[in-house]
């Protein structure tokens, strides 16, 4: 059987643990384009919630993760900030689908990365990454807060923990594999049976 690599996003508002789940899950040393935030930054990258933040995304993550024998992916993490999403564009070429990452403090963070996927009919799961500090909200509450369209799943996870991402990565795909199965059998249409 050949080996299939799939592409998949990481996306998310910015500090809500992209970086982190790419590097938690990814079987190689992931590739990261992390700079020193900057006081030029802090013009127009919204840190607040986020205070201990240091550092952020300026390209992307990428890292590479084996869930089966003869079935990989590649995880593209991408830039939180406005200012980075013309890379999104360019990231999301050939993406089988993408995990979108929420913070249920700052859930509205997320909504750019929603609305982007949604338009571009990208299947996704949004996983909310649980932080200590954080209310703790069900996974039908975040959805309805979201406003998701019916069947888009919500997980509860933690992007430091290797299985609970990898939990994360098997329902994207097992999603996105219905999504594009659907879509495939809508586009062949009703077969004419024999007259």
């Amino acid at each position: 059987m050949a080996a299939l690599a799939l592409k998949i996003l990481v996306a998310g508002g910015f500090g809500v643990g992209k970086t982190t789940l790419v590097g938690a899950v990814s079987e190689i040393r992931p590739l990261r384009t992390e700079e020193q935030l900057s006081e030029a930054g802090e013009l127009v990258d919204d840190t607040g919630g986020v205070a201990q933040k240091t550092t952020t995304t300026v390209a992307m993550d990428f890292g590479r993760i084996t869930i089966r024998s003869g079935l990989s992916l590649y995880l593209f993490g991408t830039p939180g900030q406005d200012r980075f999403w013309f890379l999104w564009d360019e990231l999301s070429q050939g993406a089988l689908g993408a995990v979108v990452l929420a913070d249920t403090r700052r859930l509205e963070d997320c909504f750019p990365a929603v609305d982007y996927f949604e338009h571009r009919r990208i299947p996704f799961v949004v996983a909310v990454n649980c932080f200590t500090e954080a209310r703790r909200y069900g996974a039908h509450d975040v959805s309805r807060a979201l406003d998701l369209e019916q069947g888009t799943p919500v997980v509860l996870c933690d992007a430091r923990d290797k299985d609970s991402g990898k939990e994360v990565l098997i329902r994207l795909v097992e999603y996105a594999g219905r999504v594009h199965t659907a879509r495939l059998l809508d586009s062949v249409g009703p077969q004419a049976g024999p007259a």
